[in-house]
């Protein structure tokens, strides 16, 4: 089957745009359905394998391109296995709705589904409540990256695997810095000095910020010495035992952003309330705050930053290893009681084969999962992408941690830009080690 089904792929490279935009005129026809939170497409083919993933539109006629390169893995997949993929899909209409996450850890515990797309706090839950098969089997998942693997293992088992690598960094206008004869940062120091300088120069708030991704300045921070270091199992294994605090690593970057704060370089109270690039997007773009932050695919489409006035490039995070990339990991997961388990597993191993992840890689100019596939990145990117293929990067998610790393992080930020002390969070990140110890 793998022979034939390789023919197909061949086959579909040439027409793929125009079975996608057939496909995505399907999926939009039923304007009843296009109405409500939770979508549906049903196929004729008895093997169905059921999908669960975001919408990640905002309307039925918007152009996703991520979305799109992930639609042609899956139609490769159909073609190869005859099976076919029925979407089960959910967007928050606003922060105040119930979050994807949300959902998918209901839809996940009552096995509703067969294949989910999950994020690192959600997969890590799932993995931890033995909910999701292990896909260290899987042949394409010989092809992956350590640092793939590394992320997303539980309990030495692979629970989930990505189609990319998203890396976090900070959007910067070079314009700006050039007019004021500034250099991009490397190091915490660094960052504030241009800070300074864009205020004294009528730049009252030089940070663009959002409720999600400040994060982003902690993790460089507080883990550029244990994931760069070269002590990296033995640190985790301390944190892990309680030999070490998460506290102690996350200090640092709590400091710093009480720091921006107080300076007056982000706002705060915008922050806490404000949706990612929403709120701080239109005033970059205007050429009015030099910075913000955001992950890799937005320097790809012109619904973010893919199309600026201005040069933009894209850097790490200042840290102690200067430039620092932050890397959470999203990734594909199949229910442990999936009622399609064979099938989706099959499904999933061709989404994630070398074929499939070109296709998706050039489609969507990211970071390839796969050792194997390189992709040419937009000249933006290329400051952010050469820190991770040298090896210079923090995960802002490792399964392997028993502290949740990510969406934890997020919450204590808010505590952060809501008043809370850099004490109290402390205090925060303590109760859940204590609570993850006593497990």
């Amino acid at each position: 089957m793998r022979t034939g089904g390789r023919k197909r792929i061949r086959g579909l490279t040439a027409v793929c745009a125009a079975v996608f935009m057939a496909a995505l005129l399907a999926s939009c026809g039923d304007q009843q359905a296009a109405d409500q939170n939770l979508l549906e497409e049903e196929g004729d083919n008895e093997r169905v394998v059921v999908m669960f993933s975001p919408m990640e539109k905002t309307g039925p006629n918007a152009e996703n391109v991520a979305r799109s390169a992930c639609d042609l893995t899956i139609i490769m997949a159909e073609e190869m296995l005859d099976v076919t993929v029925a979407y089960e899909t959910y967007t928050a209409e606003n922060y105040q709705d119930k979050t994807y996450d949300d959902v998918a850890l209901e839809r996940a515990r009552n096995d509703m589904d067969d294949l989910y797309l999950l994020n690192p706090d959600t997969l890590l839950q799932l993995a931890g409540e033995g909910k999701l098969m292990d896909l260290s089997g899987l042949e394409s998942a010989k092809n992956l990256r350590p640092i793939v693997r590394t992320a997303n293992t539980v309990d030495g088992k692979l629970v989930a695997i990505p189609q990319e690598v998203v890396a976090y960094g900070l959007f910067v206008n070079v314009d700006l810095f050039k007019q004021y004869g500034l250099a991009l940062p490397n190091t915490p120091e660094e960052f504030l000095e241009c800070c300074r300088v864009f205020q004294e120069n009528g730049i009252d708030t030089p940070v663009g910020a959002n409720r999600w991704w400040l994060e982003t300045f902690v993790f460089a921070q507080a883990y550029a010495d244990l994931y760069n270091g070269g002590n990296t199992e033995a640190e985790i294994a301390a944190l892990n035992s309680g030999a070490a605090k998460y506290s102690d690593y996350m200090r640092p970057g709590f400091a710093f952003l009480q720091t921006l704060i107080d300076r007056g370089y982000i706002d705060a109270e915008k922050a806490l309330v404000s949706e990612a690039i929403e709120a701080e997007g239109p005033d970059f773009l205007a050429g009015k705050t030099p910075i913000v932050m955001a992950y890799w695919g937005a320097a790809n489409t012109e619904t973010a930053y893919g199309k600026t006035d201005f040069e933009m490039q894209v850097i790490g995070f200042p840290s102690s290893w200067g430039q620092m990339p932050v890397i959470p990991m999203t990734g594909f997961a199949v229910g442990v009681n999936a009622e399609h388990a064979e099938d989706a597993m099959a499904v999933l191993d061709v989404m994630i084969s070398d074929e499939a992840l070109q296709v998706y890689s050039e489609t969507n100019r990211v970071i390839s999962p796969s050792e194997n596939v390189k992709v040419e990145c937009v000249p933006a990117l290329r400051p952010l992408n050469d820190r991770v293929e040298e090896g210079v990067y923090v995960l802002g998610s490792n399964a392997g941690m028993k502290v949740e790393q990510w969406g934890s992080t997020c919450l204590i930020v808010r505590m952060l830009l809501g008043g809370a002390s850099v004490d109290e969070c402390m205090a925060e990140f303590d109760r859940l080690q204590e609570e993850a110890l006593a497990k």
